[in-house]
């Protein structure tokens, strides 16, 4: 089988990392995120959990963030694979967060606290990816946990971590990188179920 993604002969542009690219924020004060961290760690086990991360986030329009962006981002910064995050990696995720706030909002034109297809479209290019706008509006149904057309600040992260994983374990099969794999079902069902999450 073969499969392509993006415009044809645009699908090199298309590996580009998706991380935020504007400059980080501030550097924030190592004690103060230290206090965020203590009232944070509920239990004072010295790791936040993704319950106790979870009550600690803002998306911005009032609602608890998604639970999934939450473990998606535990499993990013759990260095030692103990399913919560130490101070350091609190440290590492606050920043990745922050950076994330910021892009978010530069692409939330009309600052409504969400984008919409076109403004993730325009978030997405930045990037480098060149996707159809049938894709778009998948994104849109799959990550618009509010039913509204849009899409919130936890749950666009949440997209822009699948869609990284799942360009990095593409380009994994794409050596001559033109955008199209040619792999046996079982390859398939491999580099699936092998995707971290």
């Amino acid at each position: 089988m073969s499969y392509g993604y993006g415009q044809p002969g645009q699908q090199q542009q298309a590996y580009q990392q998706q991380q935020p690219q504007r400059p980080p924020a501030p550097g924030v004060d190592q004690n103060w995120l230290w206090g965020v961290f203590q009232n944070v760690d509920k239990d004072r086990s010295g790791q936040i959990s993704a319950v106790e991360l979870t009550t600690a986030l803002s998306n911005g329009t009032w609602t608890p963030f998604n639970p999934e962006t939450v473990r998606l981002m535990i499993g990013m910064f759990d260095r030692d694979n103990s399913g919560t995050i130490n101070f350091q990696e609190f440290m590492a995720l606050w920043k990745y967060v922050t950076d994330w706030q910021t892009t978010f909002r530069g692409y939330d034109r009309d600052n409504s606290g969400s984008i919409d297809k076109n403004e993730l479209r325009t978030a997405l290019t930045s990037f480098g990816y060149r996707l159809s706008e049938k894709f778009y509006d998948i994104l849109i149904r799959k990550f618009d946990r509010q039913g509204r057309g849009t899409v919130a600040f936890d749950d666009f992260v949440q997209c822009a971590v699948v869609l990284q994983t799942l360009t990095s374990s593409f380009q994994a099969y794409d050596t001559d990188r033109d955008g199209v794999i040619q792999i046996a079902y079982e390859q398939f069902l491999t580099l699936v179920f092998s995707l971290r999450s």
